[in-house]
Protein backbone atom coordinates (compact mmCIF):
# COMPACT_ATOMS: atom_id res chain seq x y z
CA UNK A 1 0.00 0.00 0.00
CA UNK A 2 1.52 3.27 -1.08
CA UNK A 3 2.02 6.11 1.36
CA UNK A 4 0.62 9.56 0.72
CA UNK A 5 2.95 12.52 0.55
CA UNK A 6 1.32 14.91 3.02
CA UNK A 7 3.28 17.90 1.79
CA UNK A 8 2.22 17.30 -1.80
CA UNK A 9 -1.35 16.70 -0.67
CA UNK A 10 -1.32 19.97 1.29
CA UNK A 11 0.06 21.79 -1.77
CA UNK A 12 -2.71 20.26 -3.90
CA UNK A 13 -5.22 21.64 -1.39
CA UNK A 14 -3.59 25.09 -1.52
CA UNK A 15 -3.82 25.02 -5.32
CA UNK A 16 -7.51 24.12 -5.13
CA UNK A 17 -8.18 26.92 -2.65
CA UNK A 18 -6.40 29.45 -4.87
CA UNK A 19 -8.36 28.31 -7.91
CA UNK A 20 -11.67 28.54 -6.08
CA UNK A 21 -10.89 32.04 -4.84
CA UNK A 22 -9.94 33.14 -8.37
CA UNK A 23 -13.24 31.77 -9.65
CA UNK A 24 -15.46 33.45 -7.06
CA UNK A 25 -18.11 35.62 -8.66
CA UNK A 26 -18.30 39.28 -7.64
CA UNK A 27 -21.16 40.24 -5.35
CA UNK A 28 -22.57 43.71 -6.15
CA UNK A 29 -24.76 45.60 -3.67
CA UNK A 30 -26.24 49.08 -3.89
CA UNK A 31 -26.45 50.78 -0.48
CA UNK A 32 -28.70 53.84 -0.32
CA UNK A 33 -30.03 56.15 2.37
CA UNK A 34 -29.53 59.53 3.93
CA UNK A 35 -26.16 60.77 5.11
CA UNK A 36 -25.54 59.77 8.72
CA UNK A 37 -27.71 56.65 8.77
CA UNK A 38 -24.65 54.49 9.43
CA UNK A 39 -24.00 52.99 6.02
CA UNK A 40 -20.23 52.81 6.48
CA UNK A 41 -20.58 51.27 9.93
CA UNK A 42 -22.99 48.70 8.52
CA UNK A 43 -20.73 47.81 5.60
CA UNK A 44 -17.66 47.41 7.80
CA UNK A 45 -19.57 45.29 10.32
CA UNK A 46 -20.91 42.93 7.66
CA UNK A 47 -17.89 42.52 5.39
CA UNK A 48 -14.23 41.77 5.94
CA UNK A 49 -11.36 44.08 5.01
CA UNK A 50 -13.10 47.22 6.36
CA UNK A 51 -14.27 47.98 2.86
CA UNK A 52 -15.81 51.36 3.64
CA UNK A 53 -12.48 52.59 5.04
CA UNK A 54 -10.49 51.91 1.88
CA UNK A 55 -11.03 55.35 0.38
CA UNK A 56 -13.68 57.39 -1.37
CA UNK A 57 -14.21 54.81 -4.06
CA UNK A 58 -14.52 55.24 -7.79
CA UNK A 59 -17.30 57.64 -8.91
CA UNK A 60 -19.69 55.92 -11.31
CA UNK A 61 -22.37 58.63 -11.43
CA UNK A 62 -22.83 62.13 -10.00
CA UNK A 63 -24.30 60.67 -6.81
CA UNK A 64 -22.83 57.17 -6.62
CA UNK A 65 -19.40 55.70 -5.95
CA UNK A 66 -18.18 52.14 -6.32
CA UNK A 67 -16.19 50.80 -3.36
CA UNK A 68 -13.93 47.81 -4.01
CA UNK A 69 -10.73 46.34 -2.66
CA UNK A 70 -8.14 44.28 -4.49
CA UNK A 71 -8.72 40.51 -4.25
CA UNK A 72 -12.10 40.92 -2.49
CA UNK A 73 -14.96 39.69 -4.74
CA UNK A 74 -17.35 42.39 -3.58
CA UNK A 75 -18.42 45.81 -4.87
CA UNK A 76 -20.50 48.27 -2.88
CA UNK A 77 -22.29 50.99 -4.84
CA UNK A 78 -22.78 53.75 -2.28
CA UNK A 79 -25.32 56.45 -3.12
CA UNK A 80 -24.84 59.96 -1.75
CA UNK A 81 -26.73 63.18 -1.25
CA UNK A 82 -30.19 61.63 -1.06
CA UNK A 83 -31.47 64.29 1.34
CA UNK A 84 -30.43 67.23 -0.81
CA UNK A 85 -33.88 67.84 -2.27
CA UNK A 86 -36.53 66.33 -4.48
CA UNK A 87 -34.60 66.84 -7.69
CA UNK A 88 -31.52 65.08 -6.31
CA UNK A 89 -33.69 62.25 -5.03
CA UNK A 90 -35.05 61.75 -8.54
CA UNK A 91 -31.52 61.72 -9.93
CA UNK A 92 -30.35 59.17 -7.36
CA UNK A 93 -33.29 56.91 -8.16
CA UNK A 94 -32.61 57.22 -11.89
CA UNK A 95 -28.94 56.41 -11.33
CA UNK A 96 -29.82 53.34 -9.28
CA UNK A 97 -32.17 52.05 -11.97
CA UNK A 98 -29.62 52.82 -14.69
CA UNK A 99 -26.90 50.94 -12.79
CA UNK A 100 -29.20 47.97 -12.28
CA UNK A 101 -30.26 47.98 -15.95
CA UNK A 102 -26.67 48.14 -17.21
CA UNK A 103 -25.73 45.19 -15.03
CA UNK A 104 -28.68 43.19 -16.30
CA UNK A 105 -27.89 44.03 -19.92
CA UNK A 106 -24.30 42.84 -19.51
CA UNK A 107 -25.44 39.22 -19.03
CA UNK A 108 -22.47 38.91 -16.68
CA UNK A 109 -23.10 37.89 -13.09
CA UNK A 110 -19.96 39.78 -12.09
CA UNK A 111 -21.47 43.04 -13.36
CA UNK A 112 -25.10 42.57 -12.31
CA UNK A 113 -26.51 44.24 -9.20
CA UNK A 114 -27.65 41.48 -6.85
CA UNK A 115 -29.30 43.39 -4.02
CA UNK A 116 -30.26 46.89 -2.89
CA UNK A 117 -30.07 47.91 0.77
CA UNK A 118 -32.01 51.01 1.70
CA UNK A 119 -30.90 52.22 5.14
CA UNK A 120 -33.15 54.12 7.54
CA UNK A 121 -31.93 55.40 10.90
CA UNK A 122 -34.21 53.92 13.58
CA UNK A 123 -32.87 56.36 16.17
CA UNK A 124 -34.41 59.25 14.22
CA UNK A 125 -37.86 57.79 15.06
CA UNK A 126 -39.29 58.92 11.76
CA UNK A 127 -39.33 58.22 8.05
CA UNK A 128 -39.83 61.14 5.74
CA UNK A 129 -42.82 60.84 3.37
CA UNK A 130 -40.36 61.52 0.55
CA UNK A 131 -38.44 58.38 1.50
CA UNK A 132 -41.58 56.24 1.38
CA UNK A 133 -42.45 57.64 -2.03
CA UNK A 134 -38.85 57.16 -3.22
CA UNK A 135 -38.96 53.49 -2.19
CA UNK A 136 -42.37 53.03 -3.79
CA UNK A 137 -41.18 54.53 -7.08
CA UNK A 138 -37.94 52.54 -6.97
CA UNK A 139 -39.74 49.24 -6.45
CA UNK A 140 -42.16 50.14 -9.24
CA UNK A 141 -39.36 50.87 -11.70
CA UNK A 142 -37.51 47.79 -10.44
CA UNK A 143 -40.43 45.55 -11.40
CA UNK A 144 -38.66 44.51 -14.60
CA UNK A 145 -35.13 43.97 -13.28
CA UNK A 146 -36.49 42.54 -10.00
CA UNK A 147 -33.40 43.11 -7.88
CA UNK A 148 -34.22 42.26 -4.23
CA UNK A 149 -34.68 45.38 -2.08
CA UNK A 150 -34.04 45.08 1.65
CA UNK A 151 -34.82 47.90 4.05
CA UNK A 152 -32.21 47.96 6.80
CA UNK A 153 -33.21 49.78 9.98
CA UNK A 154 -29.83 50.93 11.25
CA UNK A 155 -28.85 52.17 14.72
CA UNK A 156 -31.69 50.18 16.28
CA UNK A 157 -30.66 50.85 19.87
CA UNK A 158 -34.25 50.37 21.01
CA UNK A 159 -35.79 47.12 19.79
CA UNK A 160 -39.22 48.46 20.64
CA UNK A 161 -38.72 51.53 18.43
CA UNK A 162 -37.35 49.26 15.70
CA UNK A 163 -40.45 47.06 15.89
CA UNK A 164 -42.75 50.06 15.70
CA UNK A 165 -40.90 51.49 12.72
CA UNK A 166 -40.85 48.12 11.01
CA UNK A 167 -44.60 47.69 11.51
CA UNK A 168 -45.22 51.17 10.13
CA UNK A 169 -43.21 50.35 7.01
CA UNK A 170 -44.98 46.99 6.61
CA UNK A 171 -48.30 48.86 6.62
CA UNK A 172 -47.06 50.95 3.69
CA UNK A 173 -47.18 47.76 1.56
CA UNK A 174 -43.86 48.52 -0.07
CA UNK A 175 -42.67 46.01 -2.64
CA UNK A 176 -39.51 45.03 -0.75
CA UNK A 177 -38.06 41.65 0.10
CA UNK A 178 -37.66 42.22 3.84
CA UNK A 179 -37.28 44.83 6.57
CA UNK A 180 -34.43 44.07 8.98
CA UNK A 181 -33.56 45.83 12.23
CA UNK A 182 -29.85 45.93 13.04
CA UNK A 183 -27.39 47.38 15.48
CA UNK A 184 -24.07 47.03 13.70
CA UNK A 185 -21.86 47.64 16.74
CA UNK A 186 -22.21 47.31 20.50
CA UNK A 187 -23.56 50.56 21.96
CA UNK A 188 -22.31 51.57 25.39
CA UNK A 189 -24.99 53.40 27.39
CA UNK A 190 -23.05 53.64 30.66
CA UNK A 191 -20.54 51.68 32.72
CA UNK A 192 -23.19 49.15 33.67
CA UNK A 193 -25.12 48.60 30.46
CA UNK A 194 -24.24 47.98 26.84
CA UNK A 195 -26.69 47.21 24.04
CA UNK A 196 -25.17 44.32 22.13
CA UNK A 197 -25.01 44.34 18.35
CA UNK A 198 -27.72 42.28 16.68
CA UNK A 199 -29.54 41.67 13.42
CA UNK A 200 -26.56 41.30 11.07
CA UNK A 201 -26.87 37.52 11.07
CA UNK A 202 -30.51 37.88 10.00
CA UNK A 203 -29.46 40.13 7.13
CA UNK A 204 -26.88 37.57 5.96
CA UNK A 205 -29.41 34.74 6.26
CA UNK A 206 -31.84 36.62 4.03
CA UNK A 207 -29.08 37.36 1.54
CA UNK A 208 -27.98 33.71 1.49
CA UNK A 209 -31.50 32.57 0.68
CA UNK A 210 -32.19 35.11 -2.07
CA UNK A 211 -28.86 35.25 -3.94
CA UNK A 212 -28.13 32.92 -6.89
CA UNK A 213 -26.26 29.80 -5.81
CA UNK A 214 -23.23 30.92 -7.86
CA UNK A 215 -22.80 33.68 -5.26
CA UNK A 216 -23.22 31.46 -2.22
CA UNK A 217 -19.50 30.92 -1.61
CA UNK A 218 -18.77 34.57 -2.39
CA UNK A 219 -21.22 35.85 0.22
CA UNK A 220 -19.82 33.59 2.91
CA UNK A 221 -16.23 34.37 1.95
CA UNK A 222 -16.69 38.14 2.28
CA UNK A 223 -19.09 38.31 5.24
CA UNK A 224 -17.94 38.33 8.86
CA UNK A 225 -21.34 38.80 10.50
CA UNK A 226 -22.75 35.28 10.74
CA UNK A 227 -20.89 32.17 11.83
CA UNK A 228 -24.13 30.19 11.53
CA UNK A 229 -24.40 30.97 7.81
CA UNK A 230 -20.77 30.05 7.18
CA UNK A 231 -21.34 26.72 8.94
CA UNK A 232 -24.55 26.10 7.02
CA UNK A 233 -22.77 26.56 3.70
CA UNK A 234 -19.74 24.55 4.84
CA UNK A 235 -21.90 21.67 6.06
CA UNK A 236 -23.60 21.59 2.66
CA UNK A 237 -20.13 21.16 1.11
CA UNK A 238 -19.43 18.29 3.51
CA UNK A 239 -22.74 16.65 2.67
CA UNK A 240 -21.98 16.83 -1.06
CA UNK A 241 -18.49 15.40 -0.57
CA UNK A 242 -19.86 12.64 1.64
CA UNK A 243 -22.35 11.58 -1.02
CA UNK A 244 -19.67 11.70 -3.69
CA UNK A 245 -17.26 9.65 -1.59
CA UNK A 246 -19.97 7.10 -0.89
CA UNK A 247 -20.67 6.94 -4.61
CA UNK A 248 -17.00 6.38 -5.31
CA UNK A 249 -17.15 3.59 -2.80
CA UNK A 250 -20.42 2.12 -4.04
CA UNK A 251 -18.51 -1.03 -4.67
CA UNK A 252 -15.87 -1.93 -2.08
CA UNK A 253 -12.67 0.03 -2.68
CA UNK A 254 -9.41 -1.89 -2.29
CA UNK A 255 -7.33 -0.25 0.41
CA UNK A 256 -4.55 0.25 -2.12
CA UNK A 257 -6.92 2.30 -4.30
CA UNK A 258 -8.41 4.48 -1.57
CA UNK A 259 -6.31 7.41 -2.72
CA UNK A 260 -9.03 7.84 -5.34
CA UNK A 261 -11.02 9.57 -2.59
CA UNK A 262 -8.38 12.23 -2.06
CA UNK A 263 -9.59 14.72 -4.74
CA UNK A 264 -13.11 14.65 -3.28
CA UNK A 265 -11.84 15.26 0.23
CA UNK A 266 -9.41 17.99 -0.81
CA UNK A 267 -12.16 19.73 -2.78
CA UNK A 268 -14.27 19.67 0.37
CA UNK A 269 -11.45 21.17 2.47
CA UNK A 270 -10.87 23.85 -0.18
CA UNK A 271 -14.58 24.74 -0.19
CA UNK A 272 -14.70 25.09 3.59
CA UNK A 273 -11.57 27.25 3.61
CA UNK A 274 -13.00 29.61 0.98
CA UNK A 275 -16.33 29.83 2.81
CA UNK A 276 -14.66 30.86 6.06
CA UNK A 277 -12.44 33.31 4.19
CA UNK A 278 -9.19 32.53 5.99
CA UNK A 279 -5.76 32.60 4.39
CA UNK A 280 -4.27 29.22 5.23
CA UNK A 281 -0.80 28.20 4.17
CA UNK A 282 0.77 24.87 3.30
CA UNK A 283 2.16 24.25 6.79
CA UNK A 284 -1.26 24.76 8.40
CA UNK A 285 -2.92 22.31 6.03
CA UNK A 286 -0.06 19.85 6.51
CA UNK A 287 -0.64 20.06 10.27
CA UNK A 288 -4.35 19.38 9.81
CA UNK A 289 -3.79 16.46 7.46
CA UNK A 290 -1.07 14.90 9.61
CA UNK A 291 -3.33 15.16 12.65
CA UNK A 292 -6.08 13.24 10.89
CA UNK A 293 -4.54 11.07 8.23
CA UNK A 294 -1.16 10.31 9.73
CA UNK A 295 1.87 9.79 7.57
CA UNK A 296 1.04 6.62 5.76
CA UNK A 297 -2.10 5.37 4.27
CA UNK A 298 -4.18 5.31 1.30
CA UNK A 299 -7.49 6.93 2.14
CA UNK A 300 -6.46 10.48 2.83
CA UNK A 301 -7.00 9.13 6.33
CA UNK A 302 -4.76 6.20 5.75
CA UNK A 303 -4.61 2.66 7.05
CA UNK A 304 -4.31 3.80 10.64
CA UNK A 305 -7.49 5.83 10.55
CA UNK A 306 -9.39 3.22 8.60
CA UNK A 307 -8.34 0.69 11.19
CA UNK A 308 -9.51 3.04 13.92
CA UNK A 309 -12.83 3.43 12.15
CA UNK A 310 -13.39 -0.32 12.07
CA UNK A 311 -12.70 -0.50 15.79
CA UNK A 312 -15.06 2.37 16.55
CA UNK A 313 -17.87 1.23 14.31
CA UNK A 314 -18.72 -2.46 14.81
CA UNK A 315 -19.93 -4.13 11.64
CA UNK A 316 -18.33 -1.58 9.33
CA UNK A 317 -16.11 -4.24 7.87
CA UNK A 318 -12.61 -5.45 8.22
CA UNK A 319 -9.36 -4.16 6.91
CA UNK A 320 -8.39 -7.78 6.57
CA UNK A 321 -10.84 -7.96 3.70
CA UNK A 322 -8.65 -5.50 1.87
CA UNK A 323 -11.44 -3.04 1.06
CA UNK A 324 -13.69 -0.37 2.51
CA UNK A 325 -17.38 0.03 1.77
CA UNK A 326 -19.34 2.98 0.42
CA UNK A 327 -20.63 3.75 3.90
CA UNK A 328 -17.14 3.72 5.35
CA UNK A 329 -15.81 6.06 2.66
CA UNK A 330 -18.68 8.46 3.28
CA UNK A 331 -18.39 8.40 7.05
CA UNK A 332 -14.66 9.04 7.00
CA UNK A 333 -15.13 11.96 4.59
CA UNK A 334 -17.90 13.43 6.74
CA UNK A 335 -15.82 13.14 9.91
CA UNK A 336 -12.89 14.87 8.22
CA UNK A 337 -15.10 17.71 6.98
CA UNK A 338 -16.82 18.25 10.31
CA UNK A 339 -13.47 18.29 12.12
CA UNK A 340 -12.21 20.97 9.75
CA UNK A 341 -15.37 23.05 10.26
CA UNK A 342 -14.90 22.89 14.03
CA UNK A 343 -11.36 24.19 13.67
CA UNK A 344 -12.49 27.02 11.38
CA UNK A 345 -15.25 27.87 13.86
CA UNK A 346 -12.75 28.21 16.73
CA UNK A 347 -10.56 30.48 14.62
CA UNK A 348 -13.57 32.58 13.59
CA UNK A 349 -14.58 33.01 17.25
CA UNK A 350 -11.05 33.96 18.23
CA UNK A 351 -10.63 30.92 20.47
CA UNK A 352 -7.72 29.71 18.36
CA UNK A 353 -5.41 31.30 15.82
CA UNK A 354 -4.31 29.72 12.57
CA UNK A 355 -0.77 29.50 13.91
CA UNK A 356 -2.08 27.50 16.90
CA UNK A 357 -2.93 24.69 14.50
CA UNK A 358 0.74 23.97 13.99
CA UNK A 359 1.40 23.46 17.70
CA UNK A 360 1.33 20.15 19.53
CA UNK A 361 -1.85 21.07 21.40
CA UNK A 362 -3.47 22.30 18.20
CA UNK A 363 -2.74 19.05 16.40
CA UNK A 364 -4.06 17.07 19.36
CA UNK A 365 -7.29 19.04 19.24
CA UNK A 366 -7.75 18.43 15.52
CA UNK A 367 -7.16 14.71 15.99
CA UNK A 368 -9.70 14.68 18.82
CA UNK A 369 -12.33 16.37 16.67
CA UNK A 370 -11.83 13.75 13.99
CA UNK A 371 -11.98 10.80 16.38
CA UNK A 372 -15.10 12.20 17.99
CA UNK A 373 -16.69 12.49 14.56
CA UNK A 374 -16.09 8.81 13.94
CA UNK A 375 -17.42 7.89 17.38
CA UNK A 376 -20.62 9.82 16.73
CA UNK A 377 -21.21 7.63 13.67
CA UNK A 378 -20.75 4.60 15.85
CA UNK A 379 -23.31 5.84 18.38
CA UNK A 380 -26.00 6.57 15.79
Amino acid sequence: MANIDLYKTAQDAINMISERIRNLKTLNIIVAGKTGVGKSTLINAVFKEKLAETGIGKPVTDHMRKITKKDVPLAIYDTRGFELGREVQKQVKAEVIETVSKGLASNDINEAIHCIWYCINTASNRVEPEEIEWLRELSRENSVTRVPIIIVLTQSFSKQNARELRNMLINENLNVLQIVSVLAEDYVINDEYTVRAYGLDTLIHIMADVLPDELGDTLQNVQIASLAEKKRRAQAAVASATLLAAGEGATPIPIADCALLIPTQLTMIASITVIFGFSVNKSILTAFLSSTIGSGGATLLGKTVVGTFFKLVPGAGSIAGGAISAGTAGVITAALGEAYIKIMELVFKGEMTLSDLETKSGKARMAEFFRNGLKMKRDK
